[in-house]
């Protein structure tokens, strides 16, 4: 979807170029309308967006949106538009419009707008130009806010008193004053079909948004969100919702939020701002800042719902089922295409015990960096080697350098082209890969951890390497194995909710001659008996090698054994060999 939004817009502006995900031509509703000198048309084609395809008019010649408005605004054959549904049915087609309007008494209500009026929304950034854009106008006392209809006409609008917001009556055909025609600009909802929405409390918060060029719609206020329908943003991906700073508007958007599903997005204003604060507040106060930190608070909204309808349920099944099989399908790294075939996959909970020293963490890290190269999140606790150690070792292995030689110099001029090339590698995939060193980490915090790297990632899935076990923090250690068992459990719900896949590295048990078992079995594993039951896949990671022999570290050799699985058959995997010293492994094929 989101290759084929680019590729839409690249071939209905063959003349537009792309910088910074930014898409910029000479405005084609300009040239419709006769301009000599076209406003700049920008189309923003960050995948990672919610705002992924909004095109706007720098001149705001037309009203902004996504493609399926910019093929209706230009014309274009809509079955050429990513999206398109021609069973789709709107609400409000329903809805006998008369044949009266107040369209005259609108624009003489605009020119009635005095320079005060002016200088006072721009007080709040509201130029003259949004206020012209929406018809707002004046009737000698009170501010004019028309609400436009389906049909493109006024049969309505809210005066509302220019110091006194609770000062307000509805003026026009009483069967447009009630609660269901409530909505202000609401034309902006078909017009980002397929799109994000914001949705806002009170006319004037909208004009500060509308300002900034996003797509934006109103309530009077959050008390109407009660009598909204939800099935007006049936074809709205994403929708935010931003109300004021009060227990009772927030109380009511976390009801709509209920009952609309997933889809709404919760924009939460921070402690520190007071009670009743709002958009035009936030605007006279920050000023030239206004626009960064909205953008700010629009990026940290979180969906809300506490469950949903049994057809979202389904629905949500469907997607996951979706997901699981892109997943699935997504090529493994390279490096370890025999383990993940093993596996069908890297999904679940995956836990894999050693001997101390024979490379586990060194094993986890080089897979946790591919995966993060291939731009799947993978967030990585680590409680033995340290973010410094990591990120050496990956920088050594993309590299091929020894990690004396990143710090020591005298490189030549082929290993600095190395050593330069691995480090925007690195400096790349650490969007994708964070290390975390957390000695008070919580399932709690896990949780939040995944939740803000797959919304900053714009991904579904996030792999979770936790090394190890058995450091996990405990809240008493003389509890520890029912600690360990807490936190399996934890896991089991989390990989369940968050869609999230586990490589958990395990200690093994000794026996009584305090050696390790050369046969690996489930039974190896150290201080749980829950792994057997909260595992999909046990793994025994054992070095082929004598620690006291003195072979050179470039033949040495472990293999992997699956031992258990709840979809695969067990057996040996492959053996990996030492790829000396570049702290890596190599899969060897057999």
């Amino acid at each position: 979807m989101s290759d084929a939004v680019s590729e839409f817009y690249q071939n209905a502006v063959p003349e537009a170029l792309l910088s910074n995900k930014v898409l910029k031509a000479p405005c084609p509703f300009c040239r419709l309308q006769g301009k000599e000198k076209p406003g700049q048309l920008t189309v923003f084609l960050n995948e990672e967006s919610f705002f992924h395809g909004y095109f706007q008019c720098q001149s705001r010649c037309s009203p902004g949106g996504f493609p399926l408005s910019f093929a209706r605004q230009l014309g274009l054959d809509l079955h050429t538009v990513p999206g398109y549904d021609p069973e789709r049915e709107y609400l409000g087609g329903e809805v006998d419009l008369p044949v009266k309007n107040i369209n005259q008494e609108v624009i003489d209500f605009t020119e009635k707008m005095t320079t005060e009026l002016r200088q006072k929304f721009e007080r709040y950034g509201i130029s003259p130009q949004v206020l012209s854009a929406l018809q707002i106008g004046y009737n000698g006392r009170y501010l004019v806010y028309p609400y436009i209809q389906s049909d493109g006409n006024y049969y309505a609008a809210r005066c509302v008193h220019p110091d006194k917001a609770e000062d307000a009556f509805w003026y026009g055909n009483e069967q447009f004053t009630t609660p269901r025609f409530h909505l202000f600009n609401q034309l902006e909802i078909q017009r980002c079909e397929n799109g994000a929405l914001i949705l806002v409390e009170g006319e004037q918060s909208l004009l500060t948004l509308k300002e900034l060029g996003l797509p934006v719609i109103a309530l009077p206020a959050a008390s109407d969100l009660e009598q909204l329908d939800p099935l007006h943003f049936r074809w709205i991906e994403t929708l935010y919702l931003w109300v004021n700073n009060s227990a009772e508007s927030m109380a009511a958007a976390r009801n709509f939020a209920t009952r609309t599903g997933y889809k709404v997005r919760l924009v939460r204003w921070q402690e520190s701002q007071p009670r009743d604060y709002s958009l035009p507040a936030m605007a006279h106060e920050y000023g030239s800042r206004f626009q960064h930190q909205v953008f700010a608070m629009l990026q940290k909204a979180r969906a809300f719902s506490p469950f949903a309808t049994p057809e979202q349920e389904y629905q949500h099944f469907k997607e996951r089922l979706h997901r699981e099989t892109e997943n699935s399908l997504t090529a493994p790294p390279p490096e370890f295409l025999r383990l993940s075939q093993a596996l069908g996959g890297f999904k679940g909970i995956n836990i894999m015990g050693g001997t101390p020293k024979s490379g586990k963490s060194c094993l986890f890290i080089q897979l946790a960096s591919e995966l993060a190269r291939q731009k799947r999140a993978v967030i990585y606790y680590d409680f033995e080697n340290g973010k410094q150690k990591i990120y050496q070792r990956t920088l050594a292995r993309l590299s091929r350098l020894a990690v004396g030689q990143l710090a020591a110099g005298g490189l030549d001029a082929e290993e600095q082209q190395r050593l330069d090339r691995a480090r925007k590698q690195l400096q790349g995939l650490l969007r994708w890969f964070r290390v975390v060193n957390d000695r008070k980490l919580s399932p709690e915090t896990m949780r939040r951890h995944i939740d803000f790297l797959q919304h900053e990632t714009r991904s579904n899935h996030t792999v979770v390497v936790v090394d190890s076990l058995h450091k996990l923090p405990f809240k008493d250690l003389s509890q520890r194995r029912s600690g360990i068992d807490g936190w399996l459990r934890q896991m089991e719900a989390i990989r369940d909710e968050q869609n999230v896949t586990f490589l958990v590295i395990s200690e093994l048990t000794r026996g009584q001659d305090g050696q390790f078992e050369r046969v690996p079995q489930l039974g190896s594993f150290k201080g749980s008996g829950d792994i057997a039951y909260s595992a999909d896949n046990a793994l025994v990671f054992l070095p082929q090698w004598d620690p006291f022999e003195q072979s050179p570290p470039a033949t040495r050799c472990n293999d992997l054994w699956l031992v258990a699985s709840r979809e695969q058959p067990p057996g040996k995997i492959s053996s990996y060999r030492l790829d000396y010293p570049f702290w890596g492994f190599v899969e060897l094929c057999e």
